[in-house]
Parts: C-alpha cells; sequence; structure tokens
C-alpha cells in the first residue's frame, strides 16, 4: 500500500506492505475502553498481560493509536535485516511494557500509529514505527483513515501469532465529534469486531456521571458491543460506593465486571506520558541530590526511573518558575522532543543561568539525548523538521553542535562501556547529527565505539544511549563518580516484580475467568 501525501506537504511517498491475503486470525481479544484519558487503561492491560500470561496462554497487546512521547524501539518485520542486524521502529513505551508483562518482543504491530506532540507543528506521525512527518490536528484528521488498512493489516499481523489480545483503546472513547475518525476506539472496535469493556476511574470523581455519560452518547450498536464496566483507582468502604454502581448499571444495563483498588506499586512501572509529571515528582530517597528541569515536551523520561528507586538518589523534577535547588550535585537534561524549544524553556526560566552557575561551583551537570544536544554550542533545525527553521545557541558546556535532519536513528544495544567496564544495554532513538572536537572526549566507549562527550573538566556528560541507568552495574559505577552510594539494586528485578504484583492484584480483584470468556 502506498499512502499520497498531497495536504501537508512535502512528504515523500510513504510505503507500507501488508499481507494479502491476511493471516488467518487466532487469538480471541477482548478490548479496554475508557471513560477518559488516565483511567489507567494502560496498566491494567499490562496487568492483563502478565495474569493470563501466568496461564499458559501466549497473550499479546495491541494499541491502534497512542500519544505519548515516551517512546521504545520495537523491530520492525517490514524490513530487511541492514548491514548491522535487524531494522527497529519505535511504538509506545505502554505497548513496550504491556509486550514484556506478557513475555513477547515488542513489535511495531503492537501500536502502529504513534503520535508524538510537537510544539507549534502539531505532532510527529509515526506509522508502523517510521516518522510520516509532522501534522497539525485538521490535517491529522484527513490521514487517519488513510491509515486505517495498515492499522487492520497489523492487527491481523498479530492476531496470527497469539492466543489472547488485549487491545487497549486511546483517551476518552465517546468523543463523538471525532467518531468519523476515531481509528483507535469503537471504528476499530467494528472493524474488528472486537467485545468492549470500558473503564472508568474512581480516584478523580465523578465516575458516575462519566459511565452514564457514555452510554448516553454511544449509539444502540456500540452500546451492545460493551460488555460491562470496571471502576478503576478505588480507595474506600466499597459498601458506600457499591449503590453508585447499581445506578450506573440501572441506567446502562451494563453488568459491573469488577472494581480494582488502588494499585501503589504502579509508580514501580515506566509511566506512559508526562501526565505522570502532575503528580508528586520527588523520590523518597536521600543522599546524591539530582535536579531535572521539567520541559514540556519531555521524552523517554523513564530514564530516570532506576535512579529514583535508588534510595541513596534524591531526585527531583523542577517544576517551570521554580529555580534549580541549592545544594544540588547533578543537573540532568531529560529527553525532549523539541530541543530548540527547550533550550527556549531553560532561558524563560532561568534554568540556563542556574545550570552555568552550578557548573561553576563545581556541579556536575549530564544530559541524554536532547539533553545531549542542548549542552553543546548550538542546535541548528534548518528544515524546520521540529518547528520554525532556524537555529537556538546552547548551553555551551560541551565542544559540539548539533544539526537537526529529517533521518531518525533507531537502534537496540548491549555492549561492554570500556571505560566503566560494565554491560551496558539500551537504545537510540534521535534525531540529529552532533559534531565537534568535545566527540574526542567520549563518555562512553561501547565494544569500541566511542559515543557521547565529556568535558575536558569532567564534570559535564552527554549521551544519546537512552536506558543507560537501568544496567546495574553501569549505574553503580556512575553514582560512584558523582559522589554518589549504589544500593544493589537490581531495577529490572524490581520492574518483573511489580509486574507480577499487578497480575496478583488483578486476579484478586477481578473475575479473569469471566473476563477471559468475554474475549472471541
Amino acid at each position: 500500500m502506498t499512502i499520497r501525501i498531497d495536504t501537508c506537504p512535502p512528504l515523500p511517498e510513504i510505503d507500507v506492505p501488508r499481507l494479502d491475503p491476511p493471516p488467518p486470525r487466532r487469538a480471541r481479544a477482548l478490548m479496554i475502553q475508557g471513560t477518559s484519558s488516565d483511567v489507567g487503561k494502560s496498566l491494567l492491560v499490562a496487568g492483563l498481560c502478565r495474569a493470563y500470561a501466568r496461564r499458559g496462554l501466549k497473550v499479546a497487546p495491541f494499541k491502534a493509536q497512542n500519544m505519548s512521547n515516551n517512546a521504545a524501539v520495537a523491530a520492525d518485520s517490514d524490513l530487511p535485516p541492514g548491514p548491522d542486524g535487524p531494522r527497529f521502529g519505535e511504538i509506545g513505551r505502554a505497548q513496550a511494557l504491556q509486550a514484556r508483562a506478557a513475555g513477547v518482543p515488542p513489535s511495531i504491530h503492537m501500536n502502529p500509529v504513534l503520535l508524538k506532540p510537537q510544539a507549534l507543528v502539531g505532532s510527529q506521525v509515526v506509522l508502523r514505527g517510521r516518522a510520516l512527518g509532522n501534522w497539525p490536528a485538521k490535517h491529522y484528521h484527513e490521514l487517519k483513515p488513510l491509515m486505517m488498512p495498515a492499522i487492520m493489516d497489523s492487527f491481523a499481523r498479530v492476531a496470527a501469532e497469539a492466543d489472547l489480545m488485549i487491545v487497549e483503546g486511546a483517551g476518552a472513547a465517546t468523543e463523538v465529534h471525532l467518531r468519523r475518525s476515531d481509528i483507535a476506539n469503537m471504528l476499530l472496535a467494528e472493524a474488528a469486531d472486537l467485545p468492549v469493556v470500558l473503564l472508568t476511574d474512581n480516584d478523580r470523581g465523578g465516575a458516575l456521571a462519566a459511565v452514564v455519560g457514555s452510554w448516553m452518547l454511544h449509539t444502540e450498536t456500540e452500546r451492545a458491543r460493551i460488555r460491562g464496566y470496571i471502576v478503576n483507582k478505588f480507595r474506600g468502604d466499597f459498601a458506600l460506593y457499591a449503590p453508585g454502581c447499581e445506578v450506573m448499571t440501572a441506567h446502562t444495563g451494563w453488568p459491573l465486571l469488577g472494581v480494582v483498588r488502588w494499585f501503589d506499586a504502579a509508580t514501580l512501572l515506566p509511566a506512559e506520558d508526562a501526565l505522570a509529571l502532575a503528580r508528586p515528582l520527588r523520590s523518597e530517597g536521600a543522599g546524591l541530590r539530582v535536579a531535572v528541569p521539567q520541559l514540556s515536551r519531555v521524552a523517554n523520561f523513564d530514564d530516570l526511573d532506576p535512579l529514583s528507586s535508588e534510595p541513596g538518589v534524591d531526585l527531583r523534577w523542577v517544576r517551570p518558575g521554580e529555580p534549580i535547588p541549592e545544594g544540588t550535585d547533578v543537573v540532568l537534561l531529560p529527553g525532549s522532543k523539541t530541543t530548540r524549544q527547550a533550550l527556549e524553556e531553560l532561558r524563560a526560566n532561568g534554568w540556563d543561568t542556574d545550570i552555568r552557575a552550578h557548573h561553576r561551583r563545581g556541579g556536575r551537570v549530564v544530559g541524554i539525548c536532547a539533553g545531549f544536544q542542548m549542552l553543546g554550542h548550538r542546535v541548528c533545525d534548518p528544515d524546520g523538521i521540529e518547528g520554525p527553521p532556524g537555529e537556538t545557541v546552547g548551553l555551551g558546556l560541551l565542544d559540539v553542535e548539533t544539526v537537526i535532519g529529517p533521518s531518525k536513528r533507531l537502534l537496540t544495544l548491549s555492549a561492554t562501556d570500556l571505560l566503566s567496564g560494565a554491560r551496558v544495554t539500551g537504545y537510540e532513538m534521535h534525531m540529529g547529527i552532533t559534531t565537534g572536537a568535545g566527540l574526542a572526549r567520549p563518555w562512553l566507549s561501547l565494544d569500541g565505539r566511542a559515543e557521547g562527550a565529556v568535558s575536558a573538566d569532567g564534570r559535564v556528560m552527554g549521551s544519546y544511549v537512552h536506558g543507560l541507568f537501568g544496567a546495574d552495574g553501569f549505574r553503580a559505577h556512575w553514582l560512584g563518580a558523582m559522589g554518589g552510594r549504589a544500593s544493589g539494586l537490581d531495577h529490572a528485578a524490581q520492574v518483573e516484580a511489580a509486574l507480577d504484583a499487578l497480575a496478583s492484584h488483578l486476579e484478586a480483584t477481578l473475575d479473569l475467568d469471566a473476563l477471559l470468556a468475554l474475549a472471541r
């Protein structure tokens, strides 16, 4: 299939391979839709994937469209391997976590459409792992129907390889003004003939109105597709809440399929998107003080989860309008979808002045991906890939500069860092080529390949490698170099334990046999 883009030039033709005829469907499927964003769909799907996988089923997640700058690298089966091995695309971080919960490798087909919000230009649209370009919302709605064949092809590929698919909807399922182009909720459910469970949450209040309002806004056909509802994030005495559920069922005819109580260990799992940053932004550790400026287009911020889990690290996100705290040991600049805008945000908040003063006082500064780019002399975007064409002066703490271009580097890595001797796993996902004399002092040497840069005084370092801090040995070495102390934390084991605990939590609060019986 070829998609020709005429409404938002100058985009090239994009070839999207499809299997013809589609493979036979093996999997039963169940779809989880929400009454709004952030009701806990992604986490519920992850828990269900782990719970049913523990029962011996081959489970796979699927989400037609996700909107998040938290992305993951996944295998791209549409492209033949290159000289360096398999080709990769990108999917939402939530679907990568769900695949991990299911015990299967992540695939570009598990999340065929990923929207990565950018300032001024709308969102970058990623179709089947590869970027189509930047699309304003009004043009994107024209594009969505053209992508539906690719979405259904991806659905068929995942369904051919699994016993059970847990399909996640997007946002609120009742945005009827977008019904014609809603590729992620009821349009998909009808195209794939999926039974639907509606998820609402009790934490913010208004669940009764959300469920009854959903019934009012759905058509008769859509109402019949919904098999019941689940109340998520419940705290308190259910006896006091039960009458509300009776009202929901009386008005809708949908049965209550379960109440999921609040799951405290959710904070140990990677968050889907930046909505998580609206909550308290300081870890409970004490020791090495790490400050992270909270950028509006922050990307892949789960890079910092292993650090915030360390009891010897006090990691805090610095909100807009707040200064970098006095006494900070390390300022860490995370990834961002729009590097030049991120630099402007640093200046608007006075963080650039704070960071330079911190460095002059002997403090350390670390940048990951876009954060690495910001540490250089300048960032140029001559073609307007991330916003209006132009260039922006960087922090000048590393002797490098970056030019943003249309190609994106996507790869996973597993190598030995020759500087620390530790094994490093992670991935690269960035646009832009960084050059300059500063690269002669690399931060990492991955099986002999120089990567990143370190300043002449050794107190500023940057790298394109996401996931560095998830490698326990490397994290221990880095914390020691920063003047901190490692705890011996096994971060991967912590995530696995949290997924197991989530699955057990759902086993205790939901009738998983009844839910499985709904799948078809």
